[in-house]
């Protein structure tokens, strides 16, 4: 190899590793994020392993199963996983930013109440997930449109069993940021909301497990509250605060 293309070889390494480190800094800023909209702040990504950690440090919390013996993975029919949990959501230890799983619809809403928050609406969520309410949004979104999937006209950049850079669960803020900016609304790991039938609750937006039709607004998957999983996430909301009487909104 010339010394010239030794160089050349090095700088595109170089290059390369610059890129992933201003990547992974990027989607570290966005984890624990919110975006304010019109009618409700939600959080910009998936609750994550590091998130969930500092609520089970503050409060005790030990979950089911970490109780009960692990979390559960369809494989010949739904299959407990020794040692599976929100900290080890593959039975491995995973990286901080990976979303927190294994957490049934009681758990999650717990967090959401301990963040100052509480579990979407199935409606609350599709409308962050679908339709673009920021005020001044980015290129190439459009104020008030709501689109076919909540990453824009294609399903593209969501993490599904489709051909992606992601075999299972991605990190939060990895994926392509879709309507809202929002991250994995759809696929990724589906998210518990409020939506009740019966003993069972809505999830919404599909996951890794499945492919892009999981996505559409017009998927209705109830999971029985009390049931958690490898791919069975959640993100929270917040209601906007009502000022405060005789206060002026415009003071600074």
């Amino acid at each position: 190899m010339s010394c010239s293309n030794r160089f050349s070889k090095v700088g595109t390494l170089v290059a390369l590793a610059a890129l992933w480190v201003m990547h992974t800094a990027l989607a570290q800023a966005q984890v624990g994020d919110k975006v304010v909209l019109p009618f409700l702040t939600i959080d910009r990504t998936e609750v994550t392993i590091a998130q969930f950690e500092r609520y089970v440090r503050a409060t005790g919390t030990v979950t089911r199963a970490e109780k009960e013996g692990g979390g559960f993975e369809y494989g010949a029919g739904w299959e407990r996983r020794p040692g599976w949990s929100w900290r080890k959501p593959d039975g491995v230890p995973a990286r901080s930013d990976m979303p927190a799983v294994h957490l049934d619809f009681a758990e999650a809403q717990a967090y959401c109440r301990w963040a100052g928050g509480r579990l979407p609406t199935g409606a609350e969520w599709q409308k962050a997930g679908f339709t673009e309410s920021r005020d001044a949004p980015p290129a190439p979104w459009l104020q008030g449109r709501t689109y076919p999937w909540t990453t824009g006209d294609s399903p593209q950049g969501a993490n599904t069993s489709d051909t992606d850079p992601w075999p299972r669960a991605a990190p939060a803020g990895a994926t392509r940021a879709g309507v809202n900016g929002l991250f994995d609304m759809g696929a990724n790991v589906w998210e518990w909301t409020t939506d009740t039938q019966g003993p069972a609750r809505r999830t919404v937006g599909g996951s890794w497990w499945y492919g892009s039709f999981n996505m559409k607004a017009d998927v209705v998957a109830f999971k029985p509250a009390d049931f958690y999983a490898v791919y069975i996430g959640f993100r929270c909301v917040y209601d906007h605060q009502a000022p405060a009487p005789g206060k002026d909104k415009a003071q600074p």
